[in-house]
């Protein structure tokens, strides 16, 4: 009767001690873990994931690689976002996620030589290009403001922008205006050529009977001059 009684008595004060050390042990790591240090969460912009994980593991923190994106400016491999802004303070122990670099995004470039700027920014925009440098140069074959050259050429491979050659037209030279009256047709067109004008006749025949500008009048490259034939 007295070991049933013991018995009786003995298994309610296990299950109370074994309830208390539980309740004791969750205390305790709820205070662990609730005074765990603080730390700041350093930057890790542009920087590999080896070096990135030796300043989180300084901190007492450990790197978690989330992703990869096209970056035109962080190397391919390198981190170009993370969760936690830098500078933020959290808890020890935990993750910082991060995306990585897959570099720039690869296009190829359309054909835009002999095209005019705004036209070639349009087809450019569609390809999601852009003119990152414009050289201007004087060309007595390509037209003023049309593109002479471009790199990279059509067909290669670029980042995002390219570079194109623009033509600021012929130099421009001043003269005084030859007197073309009696010459022949081929003489005043060779005269003409050479000289970088342009030529427009009216009447029929081989002999300049009359011009505008008159002779002498001061004219430049790339002016044109009329000839009236008899």
């Amino acid at each position: 009767m007295n070991k049933d009684l013991h018995k009786f008595i003995r298994y309610p004060l296990y299950i109370f001690a074994f309830i208390l050390l539980g309740l004791i042990f969750g205390y305790l790591t709820f205070k662990a873990l609730s005074f765990s240090r603080t730390v700041d969460v350093p930057d890790l912009y542009g920087k590999s994931p080896l070096e990135s994980n030796k300043l989180l593991s300084d901190k007492g923190l450990y790197l978690k690689i989330e992703g990869e994106d096209y970056d035109s400016t962080v190397a391919t491999g390198n981190i170009i976002r993370q969760d936690v802004p830098a500078g933020k303070k959290v808890k020890e122990r935990r993750g910082i996620k991060v995306v990585i670099s897959k570099g720039p995004r690869v296009k190829s470039v359309p054909m835009i030589e002999n095209e005019t700027i705004t036209n070639a920014e349009s087809i450019l925009l569609q390809k999601g290009l852009k003119i990152a440098r414009l050289i201007m140069v004087h060309s007595d074959i390509v037209e003023k403001d049309r593109i002479i050259a471009q790199r990279p050429g059509p067909e290669e491979q670029v980042k995002d922008m390219i570079t194109v050659l623009v033509s600021l037209g012929p130099y421009e030279y001043i003269y005084n205006c030859p007197d073309f009256k009696g010459m022949s047709l081929e003489q005043a067109n060779m005269l003409i050529k050479k000289l970088n004008l342009k030529l427009l006749t009216e009447g029929s025949g081989e002999m300049i009977g009359s011009q505008k500008p008159e002779p002498g009048k001061q004219i430049k490259t790339g002016d044109t001059i009329y000839l009236k034939l008899s």
